[in-house]
């Protein structure tokens, strides 16, 4: 996935970013942004489309999940999450179902058995698009702000809650996912409301269109959007 260059700060209170031409998926930040209006996520200061440039709140002291106890960062994501999954009508933003079909026809280039897998469950589930999500839902994604933590890099599509936390199960980058932490998420994940048989469908199905097709240096062994599919799977 392509990643957002940064300008760094613009004075005390502000980030300056500037997305790539390339990096179409953040062609509607700002959009999701606007619609949060600086609840849940930080607050968009200014937009120019033409140039790709968004002027943003910058999160202080900004250490992000990463950084906190395993089960409070989920409950910090589940806390966030409710106020970012709302129910949302109008504006530009595109369908889960439009979206990963796209994403999945690429992954099967692959020839890797975990893709028709995939396609089959997202053909069986039925995807559902009851709010806006965030759609790149994790923990380095999550910024303490003063007393409370707010999501930043948004890739928004109307989907649902159970679509965006997946990709807190292979996460942090640098921390491999093992059974007993996929498990206990998926357990709080349940907890919090959310249906958990959608959850693990989602992670079969993101977690595959994520990592496939492989690039030239990667290795399936090490690519943890693989392992917690495996994982799912062999259960």
């Amino acid at each position: 996935m392509a990643r957002y260059s940064f300008a760094g700060p613009a004075g005390n209170g502000a980030v300056l970013k500037i997305a790539p031409v390339e990096d179409d998926e953040a062609d509607l930040e700002a959009d999701g942004l606007a619609a949060w209006g600086g609840d849940g996520a930080v607050r968009l200061l200014r937009h120019d489309r033409s140039r790709r440039a968004l002027l943003i709140e910058r999160c202080i002291p900004g250490d992000d999940a990463s950084t906190v106890d395993d089960d409070v960062a989920i409950a910090v994501a589940l806390e966030v999450g409710r106020r970012l999954w709302k129910p949302f009508t109008g504006g530009p933003f595109h369908t889960a179902a439009t979206e990963v079909a796209r994403w999945l026809d690429a992954a099967s280039t692959s020839g890797h058995p975990y893709a028709a897998i995939a396609r089959e469950r997202f053909r069986a589930i039925g995807a559902r698009h009851d709010v806006l999500v965030h759609g790149d839902y994790h923990h380095h994604n999550l910024l303490r702000h003063g007393d409370r933590w707010l999501a930043i890099d948004p890739k928004p599509l109307i989907a649902e809650p159970e679509f965006d936390v997946v990709t807190l199960l292979w996460n942090p980058i640098d921390a491999f996912p093992t059974r007993e932490r996929t498990e206990r998420r998926i357990a709080a994940f349940a907890a919090a409301g959310l249906d958990e048989r959608r959850v693990r469908d989602w992670a079969v199905i993101r977690g595959t269109y994520l990592a496939l097709p492989l690039g030239a240096d990667e290795d399936e062994a090490t690519a943890p959007q693989l392992a917690v599919v495996r994982m799912l799977l062999e259960r």
